[in-house]
Formats: structure tokens, C-alpha cells, sequence
């Protein structure tokens, strides 16, 4: 971690980042320990070698379709708490998109708050080629692109590219590879200006009205949240900082 960024690398390079059993179990362990460490201000997921991620090791995948039907259960659940995990991180998390994107790796981007990609990044939701479906990634890339672009996405497992990728809102944006990082610094930037708290709040704020509330239910508990977080420390002062003029606390 620099700088209160934490930076998670998928390593395996050889197999192009394919996730298997072990490579999930350590993204759902260090995405869970988050919600205790209050230095990081936000993780950056990306890709050692060619490629982001080419989704799920094909061979791990044939091995697991020969167990039971219980255990074939259980190790599909490792990938929907992994995703869900990422999702319900407590701090702003970021796919920093390169390379191959295939199959299962559109769920790690799509769990993330925002996901960019080089312009030479190739996507595709790969699964129906070789007969099955993208089942636990689908509520993230669902949220992401809509009913009617996964419909496209899912249905013909088409290859797109990185512009394509931003057309659809499966990313934020897609920018030349040499500009990425310097524009992540900038993203990374404004979230540091931003008070820690507050975003973590804001991530429950959109969870609760995206998921659970209906709107009805949402009055109540958006007037309750507002009038917490006025009250709270960092609420306080970050209205002070604004009214007196100066940055508050949290800005080094």
C-alpha cells in the first residue's frame, strides 16, 4: 500500500489471471479486512502481465463439473461471495482494466464502483461459446449495462473493445494506455478530498436505495442518514473547513 491506496494484482500472469479456488478465497480475505483498516482510502484492482483477467481457469472449472452436485454448489458460491464482497467493500474500489477482460473477469470489474480501461482492452462475456452461462457475475454486469445491453453482451459472447466497453457502461471509460495511469491519479485524488466517512456512507446510502428500499421506505432512512451524518464528527467538520474557508482535516 502506498499512500493510502492498496493496490490488489491478480498473479497469475502464465494462465492470464484466470481465477481459481485459491485466487478467489485471497480476494474475498483482503477485500473483507478492508472495512478495518481505516488508512486505506481506496483500492486499485488490476492485472500482472498481458491481461486483466481471462475469467475462470477453464481447468479448475472442468475438475469442479466432476464433483457432486453439492460440491459443485459450493464452489460456485466461492465466486458470487467474492463478487459480492467486492461489491459491499466499505471503501471506493477501482478496476484498472487491461489486456484480455473474458468470461468471469467482467464480474470483478463490474463489482467495483468504478472500473477504466486501455483502449486496447478486449471484453467479452464469453460463456455461452463454450455452453454455459455467466450466472453469479450477472447482477453486477447487469447493473452496469442494463437488461438490454447484457441481453447483447450475454446472448452473442461478442468480442469489444475498450470504447465499446465505455458505450455500453460496462466501464467508466476507456482511455489510451499511456494516459491511464496518470488519469487513475487523478480519479484517486478527488477521492482523497473527499471525507472518508462520507463515502463510506454513501456506499451503504446507494446499496440500501438500489437494493432493498422501496421508495417509500427510502424517506425514512435517507432523513435519518442525513441528519446522523450532520451531527457526526467528520460531518461537522467538514462544514466548518467549508464555511471557514480552509480544507478540512482529512486533506493532507
Amino acid at each position: 500500500m502506498a499512500d493510502g491506496v492498496l493496490t490488489i494484482r491478480l498473479n497469475r500472469p502464465e494462465k492470464h489471471n484466470a481465477f481459481n479456488e485459491t485466487m478467489l478465497q485471497e480476494l474475498t480475505e483482503i477485500f473483507g479486512k478492508v472495512a478495518g483498516m481505516k488508512e486505506v482510502v481506496c483500492i486499485i484492482l488490476r492485472g500482472n502481465g498481458k491481461s486483466f483477467c481471462a475469467g475462470v481457469d477453464l481447468n479448475w472449472m472442468k475438475d469442479v463439473a466432476k464433483n457432486s452436485y453439492e460440491k459443485n454448489f459450493q464452489e460456485s458460491l466461492y465466486l458470487a461471495d467474492c463478487f459480492y464482497t467486492i461489491y459491499t467493500c466499505p471503501r471506493p474500489t477501482i478496476a484498472l482494466v487491461h489486456g484480455s477482460v473474458l468470461g468471469g473477469a467482467n464480474g470483478l470489474l463490474s463489482a467495483c464502483d468504478m472500473a477504466y480501461c486501455s483502449d486496447d482492452a478486449v471484453f467479452s462475456l464469453s460463456e455461452v461459446k463454450i455452453g454455459i452461462v455467466p450466472a453469479c457475475i450477472s447482477p453486477y454486469v447487469i447493473k452496469r449495462v442494463g437488461e438490454y445491453g447484457a441481453r447483447e453482451l450475454m446472448l452473442t459472447g461478442r468480442r469489444i473493445t475498450g470504447k465499446e466497453a465505455e458505450a455500453f457502461g460496462l466501464v467508466n471509460r476507456s482511455l489510451p494506455a499511456s494516459e491511464l495511469d496518470t488519469f487513475i491519479r487523478t480519479v484517486i485524488d478527488q477521492l482523497k478530498s473527499s471525507g472518508p466517512a462520507a463515502m463510506s456512507h454513501c456506499k451503504t446510502l446507494i446499496d440500501k436505495v438500489s437494493n432493498s428500499l422501496t421508495m417509500k421506505e427510502a424517506i425514512e432512512f435517507t432523513a435519518r442518514m442525513i441528519a446522523e451524518i450532520r451531527a457526526s464528527e467528520e460531518g461537522q467538520e467538514g462544514m466548518n473547513a467549508f464555511l471557514e474557508k480552509r480544507k478540512p482535516n482529512w486533506v493532507k
